[in-house]
């Protein structure tokens, strides 16, 4: 069975992109379907697709969610969907320097996912760009084996 992933993109300068085009990469094949969406790009719709979302998306300003993303994440605020069939996992990227708000771009969505019934996979992971590693080879590191999990929770769902 093919396993269909979408990559919900929340970035300002871009990286949060890199990290997604990296997962594409590494998990695109004949067992697994990988479609990479901007954010600005996405609507509700894009959490009741087939398969499990994976939200990749740095932090802005005093630990907002980047520009491309507020639109989307005020629409799941506003109408609040019953996501209790979706299972998501969140790559979360900032800056620790930014110890106050730092990954609260990930967060938020984590938060506001998880009051909306969806079921996380995984742990979220919050990269930080201080810690000298590049966001992408962390993602590849940790993509495999989140994966391996998305694996399980949709055939344990189905």
């Amino acid at each position: 069975m093919t396993l269909k992933i979408t990559i919900l993109v929340g970035t300002m300068t871009g990286t949060a992109h890199l990290v997604a085009q990296e997962l594409e990469l590494a998990w695109g094949d004949d067992e697994t379907q990988v479609e990479t969406l901007l954010m600005e790009h996405a609507d509700l719709s894009a959490f009741g697709r087939e398969g499990v979302v994976l939200i990749c998306t740095s932090t802005y300003g005093q630990g907002d969610v980047p520009d491309n993303a507020k639109a989307l994440y005020a629409e799941l605020q506003a109408k609040r969907p019953d996501l209790a069939a979706l299972r998501y996992g969140v790559f979360g990227l900032g800056d620790r320097t930014y110890a106050e708000t730092f990954n609260f771009g990930g967060r938020r969505f984590d938060e506001l996912l998880a009051e909306l019934g969806a079921q996380r996979i995984g742990e979220r992971v919050q990269h930080d760009a201080a810690s000298g590693i590049l966001a992408e080879e962390a993602a590849a590191e940790w993509g495999a084996e989140w994966l391996k999990l998305a694996r399980e929770a949709t055939t344990h769902a189905a």
